[in-house]
């Protein structure tokens, strides 16, 4: 399967099935745009001969390529496909026999330490940290027998991820330390390694929260939506007032206390500000070095959801973004932006490109009380269920579903250039907009595509400039 795009005025080719990615000139671009169309799947790796004629003569009659030029260029793309770089064979496929029979290995968790929060986010799914449910702060037994269960159901897998979530987590700090200081001294009578996160509002932040975090926590992330206008029409307290001059300098303490390294800002943008790549060059004026901003997870009832009619305007946004984000790079005075950090190198892992983050499977979200679901964005919807860590898993049938989400699984993601970057994107939003968890939210997969492409042409212009 071959991808093509322009972008930023270099010409990309991509070949989906071994990840090569190559920046070429014209000539080839156009040549193996009229050989994909054609080229039977059966007939690597050479280019049949009648193909070959086929499309020399329209690249020397249709596109006014000369002669020297044409033959150079297909021996230049007969060298890709020898060296299986071009037109590839998806090997894949047959790797996912039947993922329904691979033994389940937990590896994280995300402990919804507090159901509770001391702001009211308009666009929050977990409705002001409740989950639909009741408020709720999880006690130190819960969050035991939670580390607990990972323990005993990681199998041989050494590291071990634990991300504390909320509504707000420092709204129950106690406890995270307490579970903190017992993960710790689980580590080495089970031959565990912990790696502990924590996502923060930042309003309860303080010099001995970053110096504990500083010390146990290998991430944190920080929230925080961008301009002051835009994070506090989104992001107030109950009463109103916004939290942007409470939190930005203490994230930006923060964020020095931690080398700028290990944490990222995290923002949402949404319909009232679909300029967001200016959001994301005001963190990067603010002194920030690792950010991401993502859309909003809304029903399209909402009036600050985007709709399909924004895309094209959000689109250009991650063009004009990936411009300004090489021309900060190559001053000096660069910034990392999550979606723009990509691996050309055939990285994670098969079964992960595959299957992506292995919710309901390999990760799990806990609530106060206990209850297992596949993801912090389904709990409080009952029919996601998977058991609690008294019992552990006991919806097995559930969690064997999630097992069979993979890219092949997916109607909309099979002939998908994105699929190996994104693996098949988030089960809840394919089902909170499709109804299925092996479906698709299409205008998500829209600006995911989006993403990649700017990714790889910011690769490729890094590289030029350092060739």
């Amino acid at each position: 399967m071959i991808h093509q795009y322009r972008n930023n005025g270099y010409n990309i080719v991509m070949d989906v099935n071994s990840g090569a990615v190559h920046v070429v000139e014209d000539v080839v671009y156009d040549a193996v745009a009229l050989l994909a169309a054609e080229m039977p799947e059966n007939s690597r790796p050479a280019i049949p001969q009648e193909l070959r004629e086929r499309v020399e003569k329209r690249l020397a009659e249709e596109y006014g390529y000369g002669a020297q030029d044409i033959a150079d260029a297909m021996s230049d793309i007969q060298e890709l496909i020898d060296g299986e770089q071009l037109f590839t064979q998806d090997i894949y496929r047959d790797y996912v026999v039947d993922f329904k029979k691979r033994k389940t290995v937990v590896k994280a968790l995300c402990l919804h330490i507090a159901h509770d929060c001391n702001l009211a986010c308009r666009y929050c799914f977990a409705g002001e940290g409740e989950y639909h449910g009741r408020r709720a702060l999880m006690s130190f037994e819960v969050g035991k027998k939670a580390l607990d269960f990972l323990i005993a159901n990681s199998g041989s897998r050494r590291h071990l991820e634990v991300d504390f979530f909320g509504g707000e987590p420092l709204m129950n700090w106690d406890v995270v330390k307490r579970l903190v200081e017992y993960g710790r001294s689980q580590e080495a009578e089970h031959d565990k390694q912990f790696r502990f996160t924590l996502t923060t509002n930042g309003v309860l932040l303080n010099d001995e929260i970053m110096e504990f975090c500083n010390r146990e926590m290998s991430n944190v992330v920080l929230s925080l939506d961008g301009r002051r206008e835009v994070n506090d029409r989104m992001r107030p307290f109950r009463k109103g007032a916004g939290s942007y001059d409470i939190i930005v300098p203490k994230f930006q303490k923060f964020a020095e206390s931690r080398g700028q390294m290990n944490y990222y800002v995290r923002g949402t943008f949404t319909r009232n500000n679909l300029d967001f790549a200016s959001d994301v060059l005001h963190f990067a004026d603010l002194g920030f070095r690792q950010m991401s901003v993502e859309p909003v997870v809304a029903s399209p009832d909402e009036p600050y959801a985007i709709r399909p009619e924004d895309l094209p305007q959000i689109l250009a946004e991650y063009d004009r973004l990936a411009v300004e984000y090489i021309k900060r790079k190559k001053e000096g005075r660069g910034f990392n932006f999550f979606h723009f950090m990509i691996d050309l190198n055939q990285g994670p892992c098969v079964a992960k490109r595959l299957s992506g983050c292995g919710s309901g499977t390999e990760y799990l979200a806990v609530t106060p009380w206990g209850d297992l679901y596949p993801c912090h964005q389904f709990v409080g919807q009952e029919q996601f269920l998977l058991g609690n860590v008294d019992e552990g898993i006991t919806n097995t049938e559930l969690r064997d579903e999630f097992k069979l989400v993979n890219v092949y699984a997916k109607d909309k993601c099979r002939n998908c250039f994105a699929r190996f970057y994104c693996s098949g994107g988030c089960a809840a939003n394919a089902w909170n907009y499709d109804g299925s968890i092996t479906g698709a939210y299409e205008i998500g997969c829209e600006m995911q595509k989006k993403r990649i492409e700017c990714a790889i042409m910011i690769k490729a212009a890094l590289a030029e400039d350092e060739a």
